[in-house]
């Protein structure tokens, strides 16, 4: 495989080509802090993005780590040619009308192999597709807006799909992002590629895949051992389950996805989680990133609402998780804390009554993390902030952060309602050393598939 590492972690990058896209490109290195030049090339503008263009590539002070192509589909060929010449670390490619639009074009897999030639072993990433944002060191192959910010360390996201890495890095969460890449129609480097390059970064923790089509299945292989023997969890959503996602796939990255009931074997031999929706996929990276896997599927869970207990209960029935019966340690931890009046059990209703007592609030989960759990879940939906005063919430805070301390266990704040917990919210559950987790069944799909 090739090394990546230079066009991934670039310490410069070209930008060729003119348009709107490649503006942005220029623009977004800018504001996200990238410490390397920026050098865009254009034959006829004397500046894109605010920053002053050369008009060919030969004029370029040095082979830029990165580049960024956003010429059409003919020029790109070129471009990636002189780039290699030149000693380039590889480049994004922009132009689709390859070999995914081969049916309507009827030359795009001739243009690609022209693609693959030109390229030679220069990597390259596309074409069809938005290139990367690295959020670890401000660098970003991307041509659009984006929602997310700079970050010291955090998981990896790679799909084939722009529109939906667009959509990924506007989440709100609380989920730290170090990487949001596309693959495209994997021309020359495939998801498998690209997500091991991904992993070999020291600041990623965990590798999420959307995945339209397995590809290589020798390079799916190697992907798994690389991050088994790094200790790196994966977690795909796997598209293809109905024929028109199938034929959607087809269209849009000529990707075959290959039967459902395949690509759920291979996973679950290759050891990769799957989940079957982007939330679910999300909330599962997220609790990877803070907690690592999980020991089992052993779980506790705390409300102050019969309700919610209940419902906790009923959600979990086909998620891989249990709740197993408390022990006598737990029970007498909950009876100190709690006196005669509540009913113990697991999922537990602690009743209202020791709201803002952080003490007993803090003894009460404490007692339910001592038994032999993996992790705790505290169910909490917070209130609006436009019109109501959440102040009487800090307790929660407090006795869930004393109590995770104390019991050495992870303990998920829950929301019922992914409403009722902003991302103000869920950076202050983080900021107390709790993981934030939006919706019970994604919670649960979470769990299971950490565990």
């Amino acid at each position: 495989m090739p090394d990546l590492s230079r066009l991934l972690q670039p310490k410069s990058i070209a930008v060729i080509g003119g348009g709107a896209w490649c503006a942005s490109v220029v623009e977004q290195c800018r504001k996200m802090g990238f410490a390397g030049p920026v050098w865009p090339v254009h034959p006829k503008r004397t500046e894109v993005g605010g920053v002053a263009a050369f008009q060919r590539l030969e004029d370029l002070p040095d082979a830029p780590d990165a580049a960024f192509i956003g010429v059409n589909r003919n020029l790109t060929i070129d471009t990636v040619r002189h780039l290699r010449e030149r000693g380039a670390g590889g480049a994004v490619c922009f132009a689709s009308g390859f070999r995914e639009a081969q049916a309507e074009t009827g030359d795009g897999g001739d243009l690609q192999a022209q693609l693959l030639d030109a390229a030679g072993d220069m990597p390259i990433i596309g074409p069809n597709c938005y290139g990367f944002i690295n959020y670890l060191d401000g660098a970003l192959l991307w041509p659009d807006q984006h929602g997310g910010r700079r970050a010291e360390r955090g998981v990896a996201v790679l799909t084939q799909s722009s529109n939906m890495a667009i959509n990924i890095t506007m989440q709100g969460r609380g989920l730290p992002l170090a990487y949001v890449a596309t693959a495209g129609n994997q021309a020359q480097l495939g998801l498998a590629e690209i997500g091991t390059a991904l992993l070999e970064d020291d600041r990623v923790t965990a590798l999420g895949l959307h995945v339209e089509g397995v590809g290589d299945l020798r390079a799916f292989e190697t992907l798994a051992h690389r991050a088994r023997a790094l200790g790196k969890p994966i977690v795909a959503l796997k598209a293809g389950r109905s024929e028109q996602a199938q034929a959607a796939a087809v269209s849009h990255t000529a990707s075959l996805t290959g039967s459902d009931a395949g690509a759920r074997a291979l996973l679950k031999r290759l050891g990769i989680a799957q989940v079957e929706s982007l939330p679910a996929l999300l909330e599962t990276l997220k609790l990877l990133h803070f907690t690592g896997p999980l020991p089992s599927n052993r779980i506790v869970s705390m409300s102050c609402s019969g309700g919610e207990a209940s419902l906790m209960a009923d959600t979990a029935i086909g998620h891989d998780v249990t709740f197993p019966t408390l022990d006598g340690a737990q029970r007498q931890g909950l009876r100190d804390a709690l006196g005669p009046m509540v009913a113990l059990a697991n999922p537990l209703d602690y009743h209202t009554f020791i709201w803002t007592d952080v003490p007993r609030m803090a003894a009460t989960f404490g007692a339910m993390l001592g038994g032999d759990v993996s992790i705790g879940c505290l169910i909490a939906d917070f209130p609006r902030e436009d019109r109501c005063d959440p102040s009487a919430w800090d307790c929660i805070y407090h006795a869930g952060e004393e109590a995770s301390r104390m019991t050495g266990k992870p303990l998920a704040l829950v929301a019922t309602l992914p409403d009722a917990m902003t991302e103000a919210v869920a950076e202050r559950i983080i900021a107390s050393g709790m993981v934030p987790l939006l919706g019970l069944d994604e919670a649960l799909t979470a769990i299971s598939a950490a565990a």
